[in-house]
């Protein structure tokens, strides 16, 4: 508050104070002038008045609301002050209803006292007296006006005057004349043109000083409004000025429905100008003088109709649509004027449009038309039907702009704006536009408006249009070609240099395309086609062949095409246009887009391309082709395409030159003079040796790429860098809508992933996090009320450290690399500071809480103890994982003995088990630990409680065996004849004299066994079956892939070996299994032994002796459990000496790579890279394979796996380990090895791909409910059957076929 402005404490008014008021009030008023000015009656302005405070933003800012303020606190401030207090105390006693109450109450309460009654006495008499003064000096104010603009209209009657087209005379300080509608008949008629000029003028100032609801509404103003049109024609400059600042006021005061009247008035004067043919238009080879006042006034009325068209979208949607219709008309009709068509170009007068360009040059006004869809539909509407011409008119702009550029270069008309702009670089207002540069704004006006148009469905249909004086038809195509081939036209470089990359031609067409990128619908129509994607890549082409290229063609230009390159690559179809050209055919031949820029990217990064290797922007413009390659291979069919060119390899390379550099460059000494230079440059080397690590790393998003990228050496520095970036939270990339989680999970599907992620810190980091969510909370989080008790047995706030465990923990290579031969702490005591680190301390700390000194380390011992158990059930999914915890902390007696511990006290005997969460986990766990079998097989309980008196049917126990009721009863088969299918199929097999095509009638009669009668493929037949078609693939030499050693060992050689614990326990479990299956007699332990021991001593004849940093999964034999081998077993009933013959013969099979892991664990067959590598085929081959088909075929559920942060390849993974045990019922599983043994290895991969199309719902309902890790390992696949998706697998096979089984025949190491 101002000083002196403070009101008195008395309710009394002196001299002074009303003095002080009135200066208040008018400053008010004047400060919402603009407001009331705009109202169309008195009642509309008092209304305007009674909700300023909801209004405007600046209303406590007033003096005069500052002043009420004060004097209000001072007169009844202590009465609020002691109702306030009253209702406190009263509320406080009795439990009050609340704060708005109590606001209600004190003012009923104030408004009724005697403070407040004389304080509204003595402010009514005091604005009573203000506002009469006020009043009476009104009339005074308007004489004083008068007179002073009387003498300003002489005084500058000779004068010139200043472009200030679009400011208009503040109708408040003119003060408002009501007039009646005779009044405004006779200012009509003064001013017609045949009146005196001054009575004209005296005539045009009276209106002006009219409301301008007045004038709109007057039974007259058809009369006006053309008189006003002629009168804009007068030479008298001050007249036409005056009239439009009328039209500004009405603009600026007026609704939409009474100034839609003035705009298409002044437009059609307008139009009315430019076809007259009687005014002086000024040609393109006389230019533009804008200090002619011809000109000046004719850009003022353009200028004040463009400010109106900018303005009219923020309210038309409020007022009919035939008043915007009217606007929208008007306009168009005045864009699509053209002067008569001069033989020389030179010659011909210029057109409204490029007056419009002028004064917006980017066509803001059609962008903010275009915006809504209310206006939109309107002037599409009108562009097709009646003003298509606008829209040719631009196109042959473009058109000319790039002819002009191309026929003669350096002597083009519009080549010499770069000159014309650079002499007016100073800050000297340019005055005069050439009639190049009227062409190069009317271009930059064109590109901009066809930009936007091509942005909605609508507007492109508006095309293929016809051009003057060309016979063929401009599509959507054709148009994206002529501004992609304008980005590396001859003058691009020119007119970016003069415009400093505002207004080039190369900026502004990159923006439309980036624009269009953006948009799906608009990239499908207008970016993928063959067409663009070779107008795109011309000046790369040229490069590649030697060529000199367009000089203007620099790296900025090279840059952006990279940019737009790989938005496209980004998109799906995009990518397949990339890829495979227009006709996507994944397993038929690329066309030459993805080809090409994986050779530029190449020679880019060897330096190979001499135009270029000397540019200071050379590192920025390999990253830009290197991000363009980067959208291709981080998916598994744009691999594909791009692995011949050993891109992974030529990154690595540069990366390592780079680190190299890095090292090299001295560290900065303070107070040298170089220290600037040398920080700049080592900002630079850093910047690129991340950009290159981030490359490599996004070869880690697919299996295939993660071999590839572990083949580098790279791994532990990519996973580093990302971890860096995971933990900044940063993004992907811009292309990436997902962050690291995808590539996370891919990365710890491998050992060598799974060691990277733990020296980079990320498992610590993930541990730590998990902890504080746990067990601490968040430290950074102000408690104001104790934490809500959890109700769900993973809270939400641990689900997603949850869900990080489970993807880190997915695979057994990730497991074993982070606890084989690692024991468990079991400390004395635990700090309760003491935070885990590592998964060894998350077993120790929320799983096996085998003693009282870790229950008692926990704040929140039971749902932190649900959470390890809950963790330890989806571990335990995997057998192999199950196994080797087992095996190592014996978790099943530790779940027992707790159990056994868990029950009430009875003195009676043994108490009853007590049901609770812990309990109900441990229960469900050590079931699933146990038992062994598909969905049809075992009863795993459920682990929540029901309603009633009976909350868990299900018996507990603290010992095995376990109670019957969890094991479902096998029916016991009678044996089946051989159907006449089986029959014909067993007999091709057993035929001795084999002709050419005997294998494929042999699957064609598996095939139809299948279909038919798909329960006769088992027990004695499948052995049979199996039996007799590997004997035969065995013996032929063009079947045999692998060269198999003469392997004669005896169970008496096999008294020295032994086997692991682990493997140990999985024969226990299997013979558990087999036995339950009534496939099993009393020695099938001994000979299932016998049969692992042999079957390790004749592969460790084909292994090779590697140094490995990788001591958990690498070091020895195989170090899982031989699933495979188990299973054969299985199926030969227990024979020891059929599944040793099966398996010696299988091993010569190709299918043998992919069916029976162990096979090629650190193999002689394989290059000794991938062998050093500890990445299985399974996953670089068939999990890869498997992703591309999900991503082709069922792309729901692959998007639905990118969202969850799991991949298709992990849960593949597990499921083709282990066989598909605990997952489909046991003649399932026959039917999948035989399956895959006769119809051949890619097999394996369409029946992955089946499953995820059965599985389709139940996956995007879990992904869903974010849990669809948990689903997929814990949850069998119900009702699946091989059978039924054979068909489907087949349909995969015609289409796929011949790409896959290529490549899974290429694994083999190749012999020179």
């Amino acid at each position: 508050m101002k000083e002196g402005c403070t009101p008195r404490k008395m309710s009394h008014f002196s001299g002074e104070d009303e003095a002080l008021i009135q200066s208040m009030l008018r400053q008010l008023l004047q400060s919402v002038k603009e407001k009331i000015s705009g109202a169309p009656s008195a009642e509309c302005a008092e209304e305007i008045l009674l909700h300023l405070e909801e209004t405007d933003e600046k209303f406590h800012n007033y003096e005069f609301v500052k002043y009420l303020r004060h004097y209000i606190k001072s007169c009844l401030g202590s009465v609020i002050e002691g109702e306030t207090e009253n209702c406190t105390s009263a509320q406080s006693q009795e439990g009050g209803p609340g704060y708005d109450t109590l606001v209600q109450h004190v003012t009923k309460k104030t408004r009724e006292t005697k403070e407040y009654k004389e304080m509204m006495y003595s402010l009514k008499n005091v604005m009573a007296v203000v506002v009469e003064s006020l009043i009476s000096k009104f009339e005074e104010d308007q004489m004083k006006n008068k007179e002073i603009q009387r003498k300003t209209q002489q005084e500058q009657h000779s004068g010139h005057f200043t472009d200030n087209c679009s400011d208009s005379d503040s109708s408040f300080n003119q003060s408002y004349t009501f007039m009646n509608q005779e009044q405004l008949q006779l200012i009509a008629d003064r001013l017609d043109p045949s009146q005196p000029k001054e009575v004209r003028r005296e005539a045009m100032h009276t209106l002006c000083s009219a409301p301008p609801s007045d004038v709109l509404n007057c039974e007259s103003w058809t009369t006006l409004r053309k008189t006003l049109m002629v009168s804009l024609e007068d030479p008298d400059s001050i007249f036409t000025e005056k009239i439009l600042r009328f039209y500004a006021k009405m603009f600026s005061s007026s609704p939409i429905n009474m100034t839609r009247e003035v705009y298409t008035s002044l437009a059609k004067h307008s139009e009315l100008y430019f076809l007259s043919g009687e005014n002086q238009i000024p040609s393109f080879s006389s230019g533009v003088d804008i200090t002619n006042p011809d000109i000046v006034r004719l850009l003022k009325k353009v200028r004040l109709l463009n400010e109106y068209q900018k303005e009219a979208p923020s309210f038309w949607i409020r007022h009919p649509e035939k008043y915007m219709e009217e606007i929208v008309e008007s306009t168009l009709s005045l864009l699509s004027v053209t002067q008569e068509q001069s033989q020389i170009t030179s010659q011909k007068c210029l057109d409204p449009v490029y007056f419009l360009a002028l004064i917006d040059v980017k066509a803001v006004w059609f962008k903010k038309w275009m915006h809504a869809y209310y206006s939109r539909t309107v002037v599409l509407r009108l562009l097709e039907k009646k003003y298509k011409s606008l829209i040719v008119a631009s196109v042959q702009q473009c058109l000319y702009y790039f002819e002009s550029c191309g026929s003669n270069v350096g002597e083009s008309p519009i080549m010499g704006i770069g000159v014309q702009q650079q002499q007016h670089s100073s800050n000297k207002q340019k005055t005069f536009y050439t009639g190049q540069e009227l062409q190069y704004i009317y271009f930059i006006h064109s590109v901009c408006l066809l930009g936007r148009l091509l942005m909605y469905t609508h507007g492109r249909k508006l095309f293929p249009i016809k051009l003057k004086n060309r016979k063929e038809w401009i599509s959507l195509t054709d148009l994206v070609v002529l501004f992609t081939r304008i980005i590396y036209s001859s003058c691009a470089k020119e007119t970016q240099v003069a415009h400093s990359g505002t207004y080039s031609p190369a900026g502004l067409v990159i923006e439309v395309l980036r624009m269009l990128c953006d948009r799906k619908e608009c990239a499908s129509e207008c970016l993928y086609t063959s067409a663009v994607i070779d107008a795109l890549l011309h000046p790369v082409y040229s490069l590649l062949n030697g060529k000199q290229v367009n000089v203007n063609c620099d790296e900025t230009t090279l840059i952006n095409i990279a940019d737009i390159l790989a938005r496209i690559a980004s998109i799906e179809r995009g990518l397949s246009l990339l890829l495979y050209g227009e006709t996507i055919n994944p397993s038929g031949d690329s066309v030459i887009g993805a080809h090409m820029i994986a050779q530029f990217t190449k020679k880019l990064l060897s330096e190979d391309i001499a135009v270029l290797s000397e540019s200071e922007m050379l590192p920025v413009l390999k990253g830009a082709f290197i991000f363009v390659c980067r959208q291709m291979y981080n998916t598994c069919e744009g691999l594909h395409v791009l692995i011949p060119y050993g891109l992974h390899e030529s990154i690595a390379e540069s990366w390592k030159k780079t680190s190299l550099l890095s090292e090299r460059i001295p560290t900065p000494i303070a107070g040298a003079a170089s220290v600037s230079s040398s920080s700049q440059e080592s900002q630079n080397v850093m910047k690129w040796e991340e950009s290159l690590l981030d490359n490599l790393l996004n070869f880690a998003a697919t299996p295939r790429g993660l071999l590839l990228l572990q083949q580098t050496g790279a791994m532990n520095e990519c996973v580093t860098y990302m971890f860096s970036r995971f933990t900044k939270k940063l993004q992907v990339s811009r292309c990436e809508k997902f962050g690291y989680g995808v590539m996370v999970t891919q990365v710890a599907a491998t050992s060598p992933g799974t060691a990277a992620l733990q020296s980079s810190g990320f498992i610590k980091a993930l541990t730590t996090e998990l902890w504080s969510v746990l067990e601490c909370g968040r430290d950074d989080v102000r408690v104001i009320q104790p934490r809500s008790t959890p109700v769900d047995p993973i809270d939400r706030s641990c689900q997603k450290s949850f869900l990080a465990l489970v993807n880190m923990l997915s695979s057994y290579p990730a497991v074993c690399e982070l606890i084989s031969n690692q024991d468990l702490p079991n400390k004395v005591e635990y700090s309760l500071s003491e935070v885990p680190t590592c998964i060894i301390d998350i077993i120790d700390r929320l799983i096996i809480l085998n003693s009282e000194a870790k229950i008692h380390s926990l704040f929140n011992y039971e749902q932190s103890h649900i959470f390890g158990l809950r963790l330890l059930n989806v571990l335990c999914c995997n057998l192999d994982t199950l196994l080797l915890l087992e095996s190592q902390y014996k978790v099943s007696e530790i779940l027992l003995k707790a159990q056994k511990e868990n029950v009430t006290e009875s003195a009676a005997g043994p108490g009853d088990f007590i049901i609770d969460g812990l309990s109900v986990e441990r229960n469900h766990i050590l079931i699933r630990m146990n038992l062994v079998g598909g969905p049809s097989e075992r009863i795993l309980p459920p682990r929540a409680l029901h309603q009633g008196s009976d909350p868990y049917p299900w018996p507990m126990f603290s010992a095995y065996p376990l109670p019957k009721c969890y094991l479902l009863e096998i029916p016991r088969k009678a044996d089946v004849k051989q159907d006449s299918e089986l029959s014909k199929l067993l007999a091709s097999l057993g035929n001795s004299d084999r002709q050419a095509g005997w294998l494929e009638n042999c699957r064609k009669q598996f095939y139809k066994t299948m279909k038919i009668k798909p329960n006769g493929i088992s027990g004695n037949s499948l052995v049979e079956l199996l039996e007799k078609f590997v004997l035969h693939l065995s013996e032929s030499p063009d079947d045999s892939y692998f060269n198999t050693t003469e392997y004669n060992a005896t169970d008496t050689n096999m008294k020295n070996e032994s086997l692991s614990s682990l493997q140990k326990l999985g024969i226990k479990m299997t013979i558990r299994y087999g036995r339950y299956l009534n496939l099993l007699k009393d020695n099938a332990e001994h000979n299932l032994t016998q049969v692992l021991k042999h079957s390790e001593k004749f592969l460790k004849k084909q292994q090779i002796t590697i140094k490995s940093s990788l001591p958990g999964y690498l070091q020895g034999g195989y170090a899982g459990y031989d699933w495979f081998a188990s299973t054969i077993f299985l199926i030969m009933s227990g024979d020891k000496e059929r599944t040793l013959s099966f398996l010696q013969q299988f091993s010569g099979l190709h299918v043998s790579a992919f069916l029976w892991l162990p096979r090629l664990h650190v193999s002689i067959h394989l290059p000794v890279g991938i062998a050093e590598s500890g990445i299985h085929p399974i996953y670089f081959c068939s999990a890869y394979y498997i992703e591309m088909l999900l991503k082709a075929e069922v792309p729901l559920v692959f998007s639905a796996f990118r969202m969850s942060g799991f991949t298709p390849s992990q849960i593949c993974q597990h499921w083709l380990t282990q066989c598909f045990w605990n997952y489909l019922d046991w003649t399932e599983i026959c039917h999948y090895i035989a399956t895959c043994i006769l119809l051949g290895p890619d097999y394996q991969i369409y029946m992955c791909v089946s499953v995820f199309k059965h599985l389709q719902q139940d996956i995007l309902q879990h992904t869903q409910a974010q849990d669809l890790q948990v689903f997929l390992k814990e949850e069998a696949l119900l009702d699946f059957h091989v059978s039924n998706y054979l068909e489907y697998m087949d349909s995969l096979e015609q289409t796929y076929r011949a790409m896959i089984l290529q490549d899974m025949k290429s694994i083999r190491l190749q012999s020179t």
